[in-house]
């Protein structure tokens, strides 16, 4: 704690030094000053808590340099000391708000009487300071949250005590217009990810504007994701200069863009529903490819558009897809954006429509093809990241993350493809194995796998090095040497048992495979 001891008699401030009792009080730091003028600056840097000042003093006397602590600094406790025992300069300290009044010769008992109860007066108006400025951190930190969902109930229709309307900043009119401004996913990224703080910023900048000319207010509307609505309840003549101004304002300090679009004008509050509506409407028609320095849309009546569908193209994807190569996709995407956009036009309603009805086609091949499909994300969260800082769209960077998604996806289909494909060849050669005894042919491989002559004897002869016909001679030769270890079977036996009718045909094929003849192998093998 700092004391300032003012008096334009140095031996004065000395004895009030001297006798003073400061560390018990607290009092760590203590300043002089030889007149009001010099105390001034000394409180300007230091700010002291407690303030002894004589009354008469040079160019400026006590009266005056009360008056000036009582309106620039406040919340310090002054005692005034003089030599003269005048109820003129008591009143006037009472009047500046003084704690005491002190006379001279200074008493020491009386002097730390009055700097005890001028540090406690300090020390418990500090601490309610403390408190009122905590509790206004908090009530600020709550306002736009209670404004912002208080209001959002309005809009909404929810609130029905007209009283409370002005409470939360919405000014009873004859007339009401909303528009709303989009906050895309760039923008919550230029805050770094915090949208909080995202929000606070932009409805700062809204409402330092719109409080110029208390014409309006907005707030974030609770109900959907991205958008800070504004209310007008008067200068509509001003409204889209004002709004320009907010888009400029904000593009400038900010560097993002968060276009506005107005609806019309309705005449009560309970249909402001229907000017936001209108409003959104506006903001899902404007030309997202136009390369504008101002995002203001303003209401005007136009005929409905027809909005294009991409599961018209359902016939050419699954070509494309069936042909295996982006370079089909290229051709197709290029030929969807001629399709869809016309004079350089593009909405963003048709652009979410377009990445929604993406996503479900997609998701429909992934699991047409067994593969994980993963959790869509937000639709306008996918097609924010194709926005520039001046709100235009980047068409051509669009349909490069589409072509880079469908090759991902074809070669997930090439990979699954050819592991289905081996575990094909591995389950044939298992159903060789198990009818080896047999005559199998490769008509019968063909139709019982779904799979054609061609590509098994190629896939075949690929995975082991062998034919078909062959890969049969090795499994029956292995199981013919495996039963002439059995000195009982005779050897038309065994080759009736491995699926040869002729006994002799066996003999000769043996003898070509393991280089000796049934019986020279059976006789090597007991001998």
């Amino acid at each position: 704690m700092k004391v300032l001891i003012v008096d334009d008699e140095k031996h004065v401030r000395e004895g009030i030094k001297l006798l003073g009792a400061w560390e018990q009080n607290g009092i760590k730091e203590i300043y002089e000053a030889g007149n009001g003028e010099e105390a001034i600056s000394i409180i300007h840097k230091y700010s002291p808590a407690i303030i002894f000042s004589d009354m008469k003093m040079p160019k400026m006397d006590g009266t005056q340099l009360l008056e000036w602590i009582k309106e620039h600094q406040p919340t310090s406790k002054t005692v005034v000391v003089t030599g003269y025992d005048d109820y003129h300069y008591m009143r006037k300290a009472i009047h500046f708000g003084s704690s005491d009044y002190l006379l001279k010769p200074i008493d020491p008992e009386i002097l730390n009487q009055t700097l005890e109860k001028a540090v406690k007066e300090w020390k418990d108006e500090e601490a309610e300071r403390k408190k009122k400025e905590s509790s206004y951190q908090l009530i600020n930190e709550i306002k736009p949250v209670y404004r912002d969902r208080k209001l959002t109930q309005i809009l909404n229709g929810d609130m029905k005590k007209e009283g409370l309307y002005e409470e939360f900043g919405l000014h009873l009119s004859q007339n009401y217009t909303a528009a709303l401004v989009r906050i895309n996913g760039k923008t919550i990224k230029t805050f770094h990810g915090d949208r909080d703080l995202a929000y606070f910023t932009i409805l700062n900048v809204i409402n330092e504007i719109l409080l110029e000319k208390e014409c309006g207010i907005g707030f974030r509307y609770l109900s959907n994701k991205g958008e800070i609505v504004i209310i007008f309840w008067n200068k509509f003549e001003q409204m889209v200069d004002l709004l320009t101004r907010i888009y400029r304002t904000i593009k400038t300090a900010m560097d993002i863009s968060c276009p506005i679009a107005v609806g019309s004008m309705v005449y009560y509050h309970s249909k402001l529903m229907d000017s936001y509506h209108q409003a959104k409407q506006v903001l899902l028609n404007s030309n997202i490819l136009d390369e504008t320095v101002n995002r203001v849309y303003c209401f005007e009546l136009q005929p409905a558009i027809a909005l294009k569908n991409l599961m018209s193209y359902s016939s050419n994807i699954e070509l494309a897809i069936q042909a295996g190569e982006i370079g089909a996709f290229e051709e197709l995407i290029n030929q969807i954006a001629i399709d869809f956009i016309e004079n350089n036009s593009l909405s963003l309603k048709q652009l979410l429509q377009l990445e929604n009805e993406y996503l479900v086609i997609s998701n429909r091949w992934f699991k047409n093809y067994n593969l994980s499909v993963k959790v869509a994300e937000d639709i306008e969260r996918r097609v924010d990241l194709f926005f520039d800082q001046n709100g235009t769209f980047q068409l051509e960077e669009y349909k490069k993350r589409k072509l880079r998604e469908i090759a991902i996806f074809l070669e997930k289909i090439k990979r699954r493809t050819l592991k289905k494909n081996s575990n094909i060849i591995c389950d044939i050669e298992k159903y060789l194995q198990a009818n080896f005894d047999r005559d199998v042919k490769l008509q019968e491989i063909s139709d019982h796998f779904y799979i054609s002559r061609e590509y098994i004897s190629r896939k075949f002869k690929q995975e082991f090095n062998v034919n078909i016909s062959d890969y049969i001679v090795k499994i029956r030769m292995d199981k013919a040497k495996s039963l002439l270890k059995n000195s009982q079977l005779k050897i038309y036996e065994i080759a009736n048992m491995i699926g040869y009718q002729d006994d002799k045909y066996f003999r000769k094929v043996f003898k070509k495979v393991e280089g000796v003849t049934p019986n020279e192998y059976r006789a090597e093998f007991i001998n």
